[in-house]
């Protein structure tokens, strides 16, 4: 039985990436599927930074993805093939910030099978047809059109099977208007199974096959096959009609061919390799990865190769026929699933494992002294051009996405003693494996810090203009004095805003368009633009103790709980309402909402009583202060905040857009409890009341704006965000200290912030991360994590690191000094000065390997080490390099019997292990003793054992066993 499910953490890893305009405006977007999750990515254009717009749960596993865009249209469409059987074509609506189902086709069987399409997409460049294949046998076309009401059509599938056909890849072919072709790169096993002998399968090639559209006959007609020479793994579209020269650039292990119909001769020009490369020298070298980049005048390749090294392909063509390939090193990135080239100027790179990356593109690399490789340049077969790896030139990072994949262990441990667990997670693979360690909660980047000359209590940010795209003033409240700060380039203290500087402030806002509203305890100070000034005075000795303010509506409380309202006029003048309404209690709290687009006022104020209620009552003008409704509650009310929450896009009869959200009255308890009510708009009634609990600490809250929308900040012991995104409700903590007050900041540098109070500092803050479940510090590691343990008395971690095809640190160095004495032997005499120059160089040489790859060392060469690990500053206490050749596949920390309270780590090693066909030259437990208070690993012994089986059965130990497993070793060490 399989339960549909939605994970805590959503899947990092990217396995495809498509780009395009799917909202159908000029914004450039990117589609990326994540197993069974597909998102929409758009990269601000000003910023880089990437912005998730929708995450969608498909409930199966994404299989293949493309976009196509129907002739003429502006707007693109996505075609899904997973394990349903179906091809799927969604669009994108932005008004719902949805994905909709324009058509869903069933063809075959559900689950990923052989010979059900589903594997492969390919689609016409100009949009007409949609090739959907299996790895074996069977492909479908469908025809793709518009009907009389412009919406989207798609025909019954047409077959083109062939059986005992295995397929490596399928591409649309860019003919024009001609009938739609489709590429394959297809193997015939017939005679290959047939045959005992096996001759038949060594001789089998590979074939590149077309396969044509007959948009007049309808259907589909295997049009040319060719026998290929080396073996592909993947094909690349070459533009055609009036853009290029059309065709396909096979990639194959060491070369890329470049093949079209008629009179066109194949050109083929070899993969360049890195100069003075530590790698096996017999090892292929193939492009796993390629984004097209095509505008009116030009167009280009970048392919990547399974080192990391971008290389830019372009096609020199005469009359239409291509003569030369010519490649030129670009950059090197990490290994990438997909690359998007985006008209905005961006590479988006899904990384195969670790983080991805979004690059600016900064130069094409035409004019730089970077050597050109041409397939015109004579080379012997078999022999490469090379190059020198190098460090970013033409691509500038401007922003990453965090990915775990691949998880290789996990535990969940308290080891900063936090009280909520962290999550310790080894992740990645070789040179880009990281050790994390992720906390529930919203990452913050804290913009600013400046200490106050006090311990102030509160803090508000006013704009000072309603058009105004930023805040001008951050206000701060002390005891007894009021501090205004000017916001520009820096942050300075002002003394000619109109605001009382010897009085603490209860609340301010700016009020109408241009005016300003200062409520303090003894009156209320409205600022005029021109700086005029009109105050109103309590009356007797009554002091104002609690306050709400909007736009244009002011409500105080009185000392004796009597409530009196002011509301602006047209005029700009803030007028008293002619009644004042007496409560029942002292008033603790207030809230008004903020006055809706179109609307003269909010119509409901929400007031908390020391008597445990929150009534709400009327501002309308027909039954102005006339209470609505009543909640009780479970404890006093700390603070209220009325928000909308949770809107859509809606469009009015004039044409202005806006959202249409519900109003919800959250309620901050004294005890740290969260409450949230939804307040009826028409009604005023309260209903569906949602509880949580925050901390120990009563609630404030505080209204904030997060991607656009109204969120509220919520302060106890811990400070939490409630917010709507993507159509869900998410209430997450943050991950930092604890906070007192708070205000919505905007400004050029954060035009979503915090302004925040902690003890005597002000902070600026910002969250970016929404949606996020944890956030997470990475520290790097040398090696593939397999295991780790933690060490019970210090909390640190001891990690076991094991790579294969890797060389070890020590085995490397030797490497490069034997290449080294072999650059200057095979030197002539008058070179021999100039040879000793690039050795020395050479040497010195140390690109990072998490960028530009380990070397490979060849099948069966092992490289591990054990590492001591602080997890909270993520620093490397000790750490031991194994031998080359032995992994490390398993540990264990443990106490002995007779050694008192030394703790000891055991790591179990195989030697000379072959993974195909398994075999191991030996095996050893290692051990180590923790010294130095457990930050130390010393070397005790290793213990040869007669076969490798045991050391791979190592860490299967489970509770019951370890005695048995602690009397073997201390029989061992007892032998020693």
């Amino acid at each position: 039985m399989f339960l549909y499910n939605i994970t805590l953490q959503r899947a990092t890893g990217i396995t495809h990436a498509i780009h395009g305009n799917f909202s159908g405006t000029k914004m450039q977007e990117i589609v990326v599927s994540r197993g069974k999750i597909l998102e929409l990515l758009r990269p601000d254009a000003n910023t880089g930074k990437v912005h998730t717009l929708l995450t969608m749960e498909v409930f199966g596993i994404i299989r293949s993805l493309m976009a196509f865009r129907l002739t003429g249209g502006t707007k693109d469409y996505i075609v899904v093939g997973s394990d349903s059987g179906r091809i799927v074509i969604l669009e994108y609506h932005p008004s719902k910030n949805q994905f909709e189902k324009v058509h869903q086709e069933t063809f075959g069987k559900s689950g990923c099978r052989r010979i059900v399409p589903g594997q492969f997409l390919a689609v016409d460049p100009k949009g007409r047809a949609v090739m959907i294949g299996a790895i074996e046998k069977q492909k479908l076309v469908y025809i793709l059109n518009r009907d009389a009401a412009a919406r989207l059509t798609i025909s019954s599938p047409l077959e083109a099977h062939k059986a005992n056909t295995l397929v490596y890849h399928v591409v649309g072919v860019d003919v024009g208007f001609e009938n739609p072709m489709f590429a394959c790169l297809e193997m015939d096993y017939e005679e290959a199974d047939n045959d005992p002998t096996g001759e038949a399968a060594a001789n089998t090639q590979q074939t590149l096959t077309f396969y044509e559209l007959d948009l007049g006959l309808n259907h589909v007609v295997r049009k040319y096959s060719e026998a290929l020479e080396e073996h592909g793994n993947f094909l690349i579209t070459v533009p055609g009609g009036s853009d290029g020269p059309s065709g396909v650039l096979i990639c194959s292990e060491n070369y890329i061919t470049y093949k079209n119909f008629g009179d066109q001769p194949d050109i083929r020009c070899p993969i360049p390799r890195r100069r003075n490369d530590l790698d096996d020298p017999e090892r292929g070298m193939i492009f796993v990865c390629s984004a097209t980049h095509k505008t009116k005048s030009m167009f280009f390749f970048l392919a990547q190769t399974e080192q990391g090294d971008i290389f830019k392909v372009t096609l020199e063509t005469d009359e239409e026929m291509v003569t030369e390939i010519r490649l030129k090193y670009f950059d090197t990135i990490p290994v990438a699933t997909a690359m998007c080239v985006l008209k905005t100027g961006f590479l988006f790179v899904a990384s195969e494992f670790g983080n991805h990356y979004l690059y600016q593109i900064a130069h094409l690399g035409d004019d730089d002294e970077e050597p050109e490789f041409s397939s015109a340049m004579p080379l012997e077969e078999g022999d490469t051009f090379f190059f020198q790896p190098r460090p970013l030139k033409n691509l500038v990072l401007v922003d990453e996405q965090e990915n775990l994949s691949p998880i290789m262990s996990c535990q969940i441990a308290d080891l900063a003693n936090e009280d909520t667990p962290q999550l310790y997670v080894s992740c990645g693979r070789g040179p880009r494996s990281t050790l994390r360690v992720l906390r529930h909660g919203l990452e913050v980047s804290e913009m600013a810090v400046s200490e106050l000359p006090g311990n102030p209590n509160a803090v508000w940010t006013v704009r000072r203009h309603v058009e105004d795209e930023f805040d001008a003033y951050i206000i701060v409240s002390f005891v007894n004095a009021t501090l205004v700060l000017s916001i520009g380039e820096t942050v300075e203290e002002v003394t000619d805003s109109g605001f009382l500087g010897t009085t603490p402030t209860l609340s301010c806002s700016l009020l109408g368009e241009d005016a300003l509203v200062q409520v303090y305890p003894d009156g209320i100070r409205h600022i005029r633009a021109d700086k005029r000034v009109n105050e109103w005075k309590t009356p007797g000795k009554k002091t104002i103790v609690r306050c709400a303010v909007n736009q244009r509506q002011v409500v105080i409380a009185l000392t004796g709980g009597e409530l009196v309202y002011f509301e602006m006029d047209p005029s700009g003048q803030l007028n008293e309402y002619t009644e004042r309404k007496e409560m029942s209690a002292d008033v603790v709290c207030m809230s008004l909402a903020n006055v809706p687009p179109g609307e003269q006022r909010s119509r409901f104020l929400a007031v908390g009583l020391v008597d445990n209620t929150v009534r709400i009552i009327s501002l309308d003008p027909s039954d102005c202060l006339q209470p609505l409704s009543m909640q009780a509650l479970p404890a006093q009310p700390e603070s209220l905040c009325i928000v909308e929450m949770g809107g859509v896009e809606k469009q009015d009869e004039i044409g202005d857009k806006g959202t249409i959200g519900f109003l919800y009255l959250n309620i901050g308890l004294q005890n740290g409890v969260l409450l949230r009510t939804v307040l009826d708009p028409v009604t005023g009634d309260l209903s569906d009341t949602r509880t949580r609990y925050l901390g120990s600490r009563p609630v404030k809250l505080f209204r904030v704006r997060m991607q656009g929308q109204e969120a509220v900040l919520a302060m106890s012991s811990r400070s939490w965000l409630s917010y709507s995104y993507q159509s869900r409700f998410h209430l997450t903590p943050l991950s930092y200290e604890t906070l007192e007050y708070a205000s919505g900041f905007a400004s050029e540098q954060c035009p979503e912030g915090i302004v925040a109070i902690s003890t005597n500092t002000l902070r600026i803050l910002a969250l970016e991360k929404l949606g996020a479940v944890f956030n997470q510090v990475a520290f790097p590691l040398q090696y593939t994590p397999r295991r780790f343990v933690i060490h019970p008395e210090t909390n640190n971690l001891i990690l076991i690191e094991t790579d294969h095809n890797a060389y070890t640190e020590t085995t490397k160095a030797q490497r490069k000094q034997q290449m080294a004495e072999e650059m200057v032997e095979a030197a002539g005499e008058d070179e021999r000065e100039l040879a000793a120059e690039m050795a020395a160089a050479f040497l010195n040489e140390n690109l990072p390997e998490a960028i530009f790859g380990a070397p490979k060392a060849g099948a069966g060469q092992w490289a591990s080490l054990v590492r001591l690990v602080n997890p909270i500053q993520g620093s490397t206490l000790d750490q031991v390099q194994l031998e080359q050749n032995e992994a490390a596949f398993s540990v264990a920390v443990c106490r002995f019997p007779n050694t008192g309270d030394d703790w000891y780590v055991l790591v179990g090693v195989a030697r000379d292990m072959i993974l195909n066909p398994r075999s191991v030259g030996g095996g050893f437990i290692y051990t180590y003793r923790l010294t130095a208070g457990g930050e130390k690993l010393e070397f005790v012994h290793k213990v040869g054992l007669i076969t490798g089986n045991v050391v791979m059965k190592c860490f299967l130990l489970g509770k019951k066993e370890q005695h048995f497993f602690t009397v073997i070793f201390s029989f061992i060490l007892d032998l020693k």
